[in-house]
């Protein structure tokens, strides 16, 4: 019986076909291109399903970077903001440090003599009591503090060393109640005494008629009497001038021009009669005393508009031939201190 199929070709034979199907194709087709527009069909066929299957690892990996971003940029925020607030307390540190070399530049350049021996101290603390009127600095024995040194800022005279430690010393201002300080008018050379009032009241010039020559606006300067304050520097400058008829006196108010409730940085000065300087000669008070308010002209002279009316005229023949003589010179100078004209003023501590 015959087999209903036939016997094909043999496996080595089909092989061999088939390996030179394979080659020819591989030539024709690097050769001629035979398959390149198939191969493109294909491939855009194909492609979608490459986007599929790559489609949720790009959607993790887009996903992780979004995360990872925000967390950097997060950071980075974070360290711009600590940045900025850095160099802006530094900014602010600069301009505060610029306006106390200013105040620095300008409290060196305060004494009128620029051989004076001089220190620069700062207040660290004023005392609890309010109507003690001190204040502590931080200079004492160590740096050759002494009891009674005058104290100025940049804008005038400011007290006296009253109490002097190791390290610190207190500081009596010109304002406190039982101070007195001799000065004279820079106009006239009328030399009196400021008197302080508490620093919350201006300084009273003391034993005044009612004739004497000081008007409002008038500065007042240290006269160099005493031998404590050096002459020429600025005291105060009169806010008002009251004649009182009735006791025959003047009252007499100036206010310091040192200002004594915003006080830092002070200047000690050690005054020529402890270490062999003259004091200055009276023409040459008005002299250094212009040259040290030409500089300070804006802080201490008020304008043109704030000056008040000179003082009443001198009293007549007949009144002043009734009252006793209030005023005599003492050496080229006016004093106008004038016994029984001027009522209880209570215990002063005049400089000396």
């Amino acid at each position: 019986m015959k087999p209903i199929f036939s016997r094909g070709p043999s496996l080595q034979l089909r092989l061999f076909l088939a390996v030179v199907a394979a080659v020819g194709l591989v030539v024709a087709d690097s050769r001629l291109g035979m398959f390149q527009q198939l191969r493109t069909y294909l491939d855009t066929s194909v492609s979608p399903f490459y986007y599929l299957s790559n489609g949720p690892r790009q959607f993790l990996d887009t996903l992780s970077n979004t995360f990872a971003t925000r967390d950097r940029l997060e950071l980075e925020n974070r360290a711009l903001r600590q940045e900025l607030l850095l160099k802006n307390s530094d900014l602010l540190l600069q301009g505060q440090l610029k306006q106390e070399n200013a105040r620095l530049r300008e409290l060196l350049g305060s004494p009128l003599r620029q051989d004076e021996h001089k220190m620069v101290t700062q207040v660290i603390s004023t005392l609890p009591d309010p109507y003690s009127d001190q204040v502590v600095i931080d200079k004492g024995s160590n740096s050759g503090v002494y009891f009674g040194q005058p104290v100025i800022s940049d804008k005038g005279v400011v007290g006296q060393v009253v109490a002097v430690g190791k390290a610190t010393s207190r500081v009596l201002l010109i304002c406190n109640a039982s101070h007195a300080l001799p000065i004279q008018v820079l106009r006239n050379d009328i030399r009196v005494l400021a008197a302080g009032n508490g620093c919350s009241d201006d300084l009273q010039l003391e034993h005044l008629p009612a004739n004497t020559d000081i008007r409002v606006g008038d500065v007042l300067v240290t006269s160099g009497l005493g031998g404590r304050f050096p002459e020429g520097y600025p005291v105060a400058v009169v806010s008002s001038v009251k004649v009182d008829n009735q006791r025959a006196y003047t009252v007499i108010k100036a206010r310091p021009t040192a200002g004594l409730q915003r006080l830092r940085y002070l200047l000690l000065l050690w005054s020529g009669d402890r270490d062999g300087s003259p004091p200055l000669p009276p023409d040459a008070v008005q002299r250094v005393a212009n040259e040290r308010l030409m500089q300070m002209m804006p802080q201490v002279l008020p304008p043109p508009s704030a000056m008040g009316p000179p003082a009443p005229p001198p009293a007549s023949d007949a009144e002043s031939a009734s009252t006793p003589p209030s005023a005599s010179a003492v050496g080229g100078a006016k004093l106008t201190a004038a016994p029984g004209t001027v009522p209880p003023q209570g215990n002063k501590q005049e400089v000396r």
